[in-house]
């Protein structure tokens, strides 16, 4: 059994896909866990079509009619995990009665999936980054990894969970960042750190502001890298008017004119990673990758390293990193010792050379010497406090937050008084033809992506109750802006939820995009952005 939760393989991660399809056709069942009816979902044995920032719940619904049922792994559980009897307690009021209400689910349902899940082997999860971004969006990535320790289905090849295998990755960063030199410098200190998620309220706050800038100083430099806010940060609008300082200085590093290049007071070529060496880790997989450049850098384009070396030169930095080279940091990197060999937990076996042969090596935990295959969570201490699976945190309790996962409504639901005012939730989505917002320029992505380009996607109850028809234009609003887009009534939504696609602002109506209707609010752990925690209302346009 797979589930996807959250997570739209086809779309976004596509060179999964073909296992994906491999496992169902030696007898894996799909089943897809999103509000939205994803590419992945259309092709699921089974569409759970949850609500909005519901997952918490349904994940704690399973676990109720686990431990009722006594489908647990009491084996698994006592060897590797911490907390369990506060969970149990916890998972005792989620009744599936009780998670139907919430999710939008019928209570048959969430027994049907729990009993599914449990009784499968293998099980795995594979979670993406939808359910995080709703203000509780750490407590349902902590309720849903915590199934597979609930059922031990760690112990079967292939089963668990996984959202990303990037921590695997031990890099030296101590070589790469060189905090010492920050804490070397006048200051004395590293650098003031502001969330890319407040940038609206970063841009636009006076000096002394406790809140986002944490009582220094007001911006008044930018220098954007590896980044389009002006099309991917939330509250654009507020984005929007920081950028448009005169007062603020503007540099922008990047492939195309987008929307931020527009505020630039200097925008700078970058090149493509055809046109530079790197070293890579992954998030699907646990091999050290080596990349050679392929072509030269076109024109005046700098990659990186170059563009901050030479930059920290003429501004009379004279410290050697500011002078090596792409390689120099690769070893950097590698932490390649005397013998040639890498210093990193994980990597010993590594030289620069054998990647230069091999172009990818696996970590050292993940190529057993006798052929016997990785299962993690299964054995020795694990990097938490109590080197077990939590599923109790004193940690987190100790910060002021529950020990334990549970429900709470994010504060834009359809639970809360919000809705009101406005009844629809959004779901401000990415597309399956750009990387992120990059490529949205392109005449042969957008032409891949025309169908729900500009345009709102509706339940049919929802239009109906509006007097909107497929094709109509329409106005979307709340207290932070509004978006004139197209209607589409083609059901890919639960009732009560509509969708759009990330665009550029420049290439929408008006210069504003779906962010003009997303918030600064940030999720209960992580301090993370809430895309998926936004109502609007919706009307016909008038215009």
């Amino acid at each position: 059994m797979i589930i996807a939760w959250g997570a739209n393989i086809h779309g976004n991660n596509i060179h999964l896909w073909p296992m994906v399809e491999q496992a169902r056709r030696n007898g894996a069942r799909l089943v897809v866990i999103d509000p939205y009816k994803t590419r992945t979902a259309a092709l699921a044995d089974w569409h759970i079509a949850i609500r909005p920032g519901t997952d918490v719940a349904l994940a704690l619904g399973m676990m109720h009619v686990i431990l009722r049922e006594g489908l647990e792994d009491r084996a698994y559980i006592a060897e590797m995990t911490h907390g369990f009897e506060r969970l149990a307690e916890r998972a005792r009021e989620y009744t599936p009665e009780r998670v139907a209400e919430w999710t939008g689910l019928s209570a048959a349902e969430i027994e049907a999936l729990a009993r599914e899940y449990a009784t499968t082997r293998p099980a795995a999860i594979r979670l993406n980054y939808g359910m995080q971004r709703c203000d509780n969006g750490g407590a349902a990535t902590r309720a849903i990894a915590m199934l597979p320790a609930l059922t031990g289905a760690w112990k079967y090849r292939g089963g668990g969970g996984w959202l990303s295998t990037s921590g695997a990755f031990q890099w030296n960063k101590r070589e790469l960042e060189r905090m010492d030199l920050a804490l070397d410098s006048p200051i004395g200190r590293p650098a003031r750190v502001v969330n890319m998620s407040l940038l609206g309220k970063a841009l636009n706050a006076e000096a002394g502001d406790v809140g986002v800038l944490s009582g220094g100083p007001a911006v008044k430099a930018l220098f954007v890298y590896n980044s389009n806010p002006g099309a991917v940060a939330p509250n654009h609008n507020a984005v929007k008017k920081g950028l448009a300082r005169e007062n603020l200085f503007t540099v922008v590093h990047d492939l195309f004119f987008n929307d931020t290049t527009d505020y630039a007071d200097y925008v700078l070529p970058a090149t493509t990673f055809l046109e530079h060496d790197d070293i890579q880790g992954a998030y699907g997989h646990y091999f050290v990758q080596k990349s050679n450049k392929a072509i030269e850098p076109l024109g005046e384009s700098r990659q990186n390293v170059r563009l901050f070396g030479e930059l920290a030169q003429r501004m009379g930095f004279t410290e050697q990193c500011f002078r090596d080279t792409e390689e120099q940091m690769i070893r950097q990197a590698l932490a390649i010792g005397l013998d040639g060999q890498s210093k990193n937990k994980g990597m010993e076996h590594i030289s620069v050379e054998d990647l230069e042969e091999k172009g990818h090596i696996p970590l050292g935990f993940y190529r057993d010497p006798e052929g016997r295959p990785f299962m993690p969570y299964t054995e020795g201490d694990l990097p938490t406090p109590s080197g077990k699976v939590e599923f109790y945190s004193e940690a987190l309790a100790a910060a002021g937050q529950d020990g334990l996962p549970g429900y709470v409504a994010p504060a834009e639901s359809r639970w809360t008084e919000a809705a009101k005012q406005y009844p629809l939730e959004l779901l401000g989505r990415k597309a399956d033809n750009y990387m992120n917002s990059t490529f949205a320029n392109l005449e042969g992505h957008r032409k891949m992506e025309a169908r729900t380009t500009q345009r709102l996607e509706m339940h049919p109850e929802d239009a109906k109750a509006r007097g909107i028809a497929d094709g109509d234009a329409v106005r979307v609003w709340n207290d932070r802006g509004e978006i004139r887009l197209t209607a589409l009534v083609d059901g890919a939504v639960p009732r009560g939820v509509v969708a759009a696609r990330l665009d550029w602002a420049k290439l929408s109506e008006g210069g504003v995009n779906i962010n003009a209707l997303t918030s600064e609010r940030l999720t209960d752990i992580g301090a993370a952005p809430t895309f998926y925690s936004v109502l609007v209302e919706v009307g016909k346009s008038r215009d």
